[in-house]
């Protein structure tokens, strides 16, 4: 694997892979890559994709470096492509890039740079954030086993998530049933899925609840906080029992999840997610640097 950029350019078996990759780190696998050296270009804020891809580097014998944007020579007016060109002859040759920009990722993938260079999507525009789905999916195995038939449910902030975009575009390859359910202000039909206004009706049966952060830093439009609260929150009362809950974080604390859920046994699994990060984006570098030289 040269680059990570989709989850729709992976494969069932390449997926299963990095899900047996992961697993073998999380129970203490071990790997050296003393020699490689990666750049962490972070152009959006992040707490636990910055983090955990830092960790995971860190844990794999790599070195990191932090991009800090307001320091660097793009604010003189070099161009992204000089930087990475330039990054590339110091002995930097992996990029994980966190990007506002749709395509971002495909875009560079096509330019020769100084030294071949590898990629990594830490989440592009509103599109994909394929590590994020990638870590979802290990958390849901390690609980349920499988999603073959599955009753997946995500709620809340569907036209500007892609964290749900990456979820569905994996969650179809192995056979769930997804299920949306927004108010108007954020829903949008993505094919493969069942939209459902009516939370309540949404989470009957469920195997598995997303709830999807509001991103407040992409709104275009005014919405009302408490209608989706009233309407759309998760919290003791609707959830169903037996049903996993999961968020990618942030959490709004009592808009998408109500607190005591959250603080319950059953909110335990976000941290899950959260662990579970590091070794997904060990599992990704460790196949992008295998086969180079050590």
């Amino acid at each position: 694997m040269k680059h990570l950029d989709t989850i729709g350019n992976l494969t069932t078996d390449e997926i299963e892979e990095l899900i047996d990759s992961a697993s073998s780190f999380k129970n203490g696998r071990y790997a050296n890559y003393s020699t490689k050296h990666i750049a962490l270009m972070f152009f959006e804020n992040s707490t636990r994709t910055r983090f955990s891809f830092e960790c995971a580097i860190n844990r794999l014998g790599a070195h990191p470096y932090i991009f800090d944007i307001s320091k660097s020579s793009n604010q003189k007016g070099e161009t992204l492509k000089d930087t990475i060109n330039n990054l590339c002859a110091i002995g930097i040759n992996t990029f994980v890039i966190r990007t506002r920009e749709e395509n971002l990722i495909d875009e560079l993938k096509q330019i020769e740079f100084y030294r071949p260079t590898h990629f990594i999507n830490a989440g592009e525009g509103k599109s994909s954030h394929p590590t994020q789905a990638l870590l979802d999916y290990f958390t849901i195995l390690e609980k349920i086993k499988t999603v073959k038939n599955k009753k997946v449910v995500i709620v809340g902030d569907i036209r500007h998530s892609r964290v749900a975009r990456s979820n569905i575009a994996l969650l179809k390859k192995f056979g769930a049933n997804i299920t949306t359910s927004a108010p108007e202000y954020f829903m949008e039909e993505i094919e493969g899925t069942t939209f459902e206004p009516d939370l309540k009706k949404a989470l009957i049966d469920a195997d598995v609840v997303m709830a999807l952060r509001i991103q407040n830093e992409r709104l275009d439009e005014a919405i009302s906080k408490e209608d989706f609260i009233k309407n759309y929150s998760l919290n003791m009362e609707n959830f169903p029992q037996g049903a996993l809950l999961m968020h990618p974080g942030p959490v709004n604390r009592d808009v998408e999840i109500s607190s005591k859920l959250l603080d319950s046994k059953i909110g335990k699994t976000i941290l899950n997610q959260a662990e579970n990060g590091v070794y997904i984006r060990m599992a990704v570098i460790d196949k992008i640097l295998q086969g180079q030289s050590r």
